[in-house]
């Protein structure tokens, strides 16, 4: 309930009323349509990635700092890399506006909060990959840092560690299931403004975005279940980040079709990035 009142409280409406004004700015926007794209980006690599893996022509299981490496070796690595660090920084700077300034109306009630503190931890996350980008490009990187199970090994060294692995786990799953009703019931399609688009094209791109999410979906249940279970048995090593998924999946019978399969609609998931930069209402 305190915490209730403090974000109900005359400080937070002065932050949030300032964060809206920022909000509205068309740069801002504009660097919120930037974010998408470099987020697209980067699941696009990790897909293409997998499916090469998948398809035995080389590639890997990767994550979001395994992209960035692709790019920063890739050709034209350096230039390329920077524009990507530009976005990524702006899609930082728009999640923490949808946090403070509510741009997507969830409100100040205890559902809203949860949301808004969602995207204010995504903000957060990225804002690690920008720092990891950044510093790629000007030659500062020291490696991607503890990675899943140097966190979770950290995480259980505090007082109710594993119930707190165990917890976190339990929530990225309960995000993995709330990836799966979105792509069910399309709900994107209350942000994205398709009317641009022939009415079969739209059930198209309807069709791609919900095999993008739900594969999303599956990697972070993936994640979650691991964190979960080393929690359960106070095992770091247990923990698996996004490119252990992956392999996780590879690893299981059939597991080329299902990596696959997987790996092709986070390349799915790529595209509908791409929309929300193009179509979303922000």
């Amino acid at each position: 309930m305190a915490t209730m009142d403090v974000m109900r409280g005359p400080g937070m409406e002065r932050l949030s009323r300032g964060a809206k004004e920022a909000a509205n700015h068309p740069w801002a926007k504009k660097l919120g349509r930037m974010g998408y794209a470099a987020k697209g980006c980067v699941y696009a690599i990790i897909g293409v990635l997998a499916l090469k893996l998948a398809a035995g022509e080389g590639g890997r299981a990767t994550d979001s700092h395994g992209a960035v490496s692709t790019v920063a070796h890739g050709p034209f690595g350096i230039v390329l890399l920077s524009l990507l660090a530009v976005g990524l920084v702006g899609y930082v700077i728009w999640r923490f506006a949808q946090a403070f300034a509510d741009t997507e109306d969830k409100g100040s009630d205890a559902k809203g909060i949860a949301t808004r503190a969602m995207y204010f931890v995504s903000g957060v996350i990225y804002g690690s990959l920008a720092l990891f980008a950044v510093k790629t490009v000007v030659g500062a990187s020291q490696g991607k840092g503890k990675g899943t199970q140097g966190w979770t090994a950290t995480l259980m060294e505090q007082p109710f560690g594993r119930v707190l692995v165990v917890l976190v786990g339990l929530g990225i799953v309960g995000f993995a299931l709330k990836q799966f009703h979105t792509a069910w019931k399309a709900k994107f399609r209350e942000k994205l403004t398709l009317t641009g688009l022939a009415a079969a094209h739209q059930h198209r791109v309807e069709r791609v975005c919900q095999f993008g999410i739900a594969a999303r979906g599956v990697v972070f249940a993936v994640i979650g279940g691991f964190l979960v279970l080393a929690g359960v048995d106070a095992n770091p090593g247990e923990a698996k980040g996004l490119g252990e998924a992956l392999t996780v999946v590879a690893r299981q019978p059939a597991g080329d079709v299902l990596l696959g399969v997987v790996a092709a609609g986070l390349v799915a998931y790529a595209a509908y990035l791409f929309l929300q930069a193009r179509y979303r209402e922000l």
